[in-house]
């Protein structure tokens, strides 16, 4: 399918560039892993200025819906993609950092969602990604005394688990709530007296977790995941100021 771009008004240019991809997008005329026309040749057809289809790309690129290869050659130009995750991890990450949320909203959403995917994964029984969740436990319990290394291993569980439920929406936003409050996280696992003792119990909880999982008891499942994440996470929101950006 040949895509047919026509010219944008001038006002609020690159805004206005925005929605014309979007409508593409929205129409079935661009979906991922088509690549946009070189940037002179589509700054020209929209009608606008190279400064402003750049601006309008540069805002895709961050919102996770294109990548932009520098260069020359076959790969160079930008191209759409699916990478949502990081984009909304760090929109939130932000939006935290300026009040926009409390880390009480945070933990709650966690809550809601994690209970949500754990019941689902429960019911689906996808042994592949029981397979890969027990690989990272066995990670974790060798990672204790490194609070970075099982802070990682510790936000991939939780979003593989999320993934478990065949919910990509959920696992997306799991993945982003998460991501979101993971440098918080590692600042309170760093800070306590005894780390490793509080990392062994979190790995109990994990283990414990994937068995209810595996033996589809979704409701417990549920029940441990709301304790686990109101046991540490609400712990540390508890001691925080009132301003998470402070």
């Amino acid at each position: 399918m040949v895509t047919q771009w026509r010219p944008v008004r001038q006002s609020r240019t690159h805004e206005l560039v925005l929605e014309a991809i979007e409508r593409q997008l929205l129409a079935g005329e661009l979906k991922a892993g088509d690549r946009l026309p070189p940037e002179r040749e589509l700054a020209a057809a929209l009608g606008v200025s190279r400064s402003a289809l750049r601006e309008a790309l540069r805002v895709l690129e961050t919102i996770g819906v294109l990548v932009a290869q520098v260069g020359r050659g076959p790969d160079a130009g930008a191209r759409i993609v699916r990478e949502p995750d990081d984009a909304l991890g760090r929109v939130l990450r932000l939006h935290l950092a300026l009040g926009s949320y409390g880390l009480e909203d945070v933990l709650e959403a966690r809550v809601v969602l994690e209970r949500s995917s754990v019941e689902a994964a429960a019911r689906a029984g996808r042994t592949e990604d029981f397979e890969a969740a027990e690989e990272l436990l066995a990670r974790m319990a060798g990672a204790e005394s490194d609070a970075e290394l099982f802070n990682e291993l510790d936000t991939a569980f939780h979003v593989l688990l999320a993934r478990c439920s065949g919910n990509h929406l959920v696992s997306t936003l799991t993945a982003a709530v998460r991501e979101s409050v993971r440098a918080l996280i590692l600042d309170a696992e760093r800070n306590l007296d005894d780390w490793p003792a509080t990392a062994r119990q979190l790995n109990a909880d994990h283990a414990e977790l994937l068995r209810l999982i595996g033996a589809g008891e979704g409701g417990a499942a549920a029940e441990l995941v709301e304790r686990h994440i109101r046991g540490f996470h609400g712990a540390f929101v508890s001691t925080r100021p009132e301003d998470p950006a402070r």
